[in-house]
């Protein structure tokens, strides 16, 4: 997820919580004069488990793929083709900007595994290139499903070897966010920040500013209810996955953050409940949860349920290993009829299963702080 922060006399990138790890330049206006700051700070590589050596079915996850780049389609590109073992690949949204891209990227890894299943993210949506193609994004979503259909991709739940797929539609909503605002910085607008405000089209009634697009995304789901039902009667061992995250302690808090309002952009209350509904207020052993969207590596334990993020994410994030490099991706989730062991190292569910989470806490952290002026 890229945020565009734009002021009348400067234009800069800012990736939160992860960018100036990435040796990402960032312009600051102060006093007239532009301070230019770099930041080069390189993580353990996450440790691969794809494609070893069992008997029966293996899935694997990965979200954020952003084939637009050269590197991530030449990773794809990369991936060897599917053998006589029964792999599954989760693809956790982000797939591509464009539809002919999209199409290309799905129908690689089609090559690669004998199943695909896919949700929508917020880039998968965009329009600022096809803008003459598409009504609006709705629209697009519908070819891009009916591409899906065509290819043999999944989106609906289903059953393969006794272990249920379900693929849940998601949008983010600002009131997802209850935690304490930075106070006494300028912090730019949600429209200003998020490029979804303007590479995003809407019909009438839907729109980013309330919780329309969410409960839109979400009544999606209402048609496969029977199914899901079905599958919760019969099946023990369920993975689940969207794009957005359900959960707030699924991001960093806001103090570390480069752009302090991030939580209102990435999750959803009507996700979490539907999670809840498939793997019990409790969860239970065989609970699992595949997310996307922040380029956070994630894998954590909360309520018994066990929420994991493995993205692809961008290049230059790549590079400085800050998502934990590309070796290890995709990420095998299940194999040999159980869930894998967490992905390691795994910087910040690491950081949080050794510090509590203090959102009440409103000084910035360090590395953040020198990036804005108190009001």
């Amino acid at each position: 997820m890229v945020l565009c922060l734009i002021t009348a006399s400067s234009t800069f990138y800012l990736q939160p919580g992860r960018s100036r790890y990435l040796q990402k330049c960032m312009r600051i206006q102060n006093c007239g004069r532009y301070l230019l700051k770099h930041v080069d700070i390189t993580r353990q590589k996450i440790i691969p488990s794809a494609r070893v050596d069992t008997v029966g079915l293996e899935v694997f996850v990965v979200s954020d793929l952003h084939t637009e780049y050269e590197e991530n389609m030449a990773w794809l590109k990369g991936l060897p083709k599917k053998g006589k073992k029964k792999e599954v690949l989760l693809v956790a949204g982000d797939v591509a900007e464009t539809y002919e891209k999209f199409v290309l990227t799905m129908s690689l890894l089609k090559a690669s595994f004998e199943h695909v299943f896919f949700v929508p993210g917020n880039h998968d949506l965009w329009l600022r290139k096809e803008k003459e193609n598409y009504i609006d994004s709705l629209q697009k979503l519908d070819k891009m499903l009916d591409a899906c259909q065509r290819l043999g991709v999944e989106t609906n739940p289903s059953v393969i070897d006794g272990l249920a797929i379900i693929p849940l539609f998601s949008w983010y909503h600002e009131s997802f966010d209850r935690e304490k605002d930075i106070p006494g910085i300028r912090i730019p607008s949600l429209e200003l920040a998020c490029k979804d405000f303007r590479a995003c089209k809407w019909p009438d009634g839907l729109t980013n500013g309330d919780n329309s697009l969410a409960t839109h995304f979400d009544a999606m789901n209402d048609k496969n209810q029977d199914t899901v039902q079905e599958i919760l009667a019969s099946c023990n061992q369920i993975i689940s996955f969207s794009h957005f995250i359900p959960r707030l302690e699924l991001c960093p808090e806001k103090r570390m953050l480069f752009y302090p309002n991030l939580p209102k952009l990435i999750g959803s209350d009507f996700l979490e409940l539907r999670i809840r509904y498939i793997h019990g207020a409790r969860g239970n052993t065989n609970a699992c949860h595949i997310f996307g969207h922040t380029h956070f590596c994630w894998d954590v334990l909360l309520d018994g349920i066990r929420y994991v993020q493995a993205p692809l994410a961008y290049p230059r994030e790549r590079k400085r290993r800050m998502n934990g490099g590309e070796d290890w991706l995709p990420f095998c989730i299940y194999s040999e009829g159980e869930l894998t062991e967490n992905m390691s190292p795994c910087y910040w569910s690491d950081y949080y299963a050794s510090n509590p989470r203090t959102p009440d806490v409103t000084e910035l952290a360090p590395w953040v702080a020198r990036f804005y002026r108190k009001l």
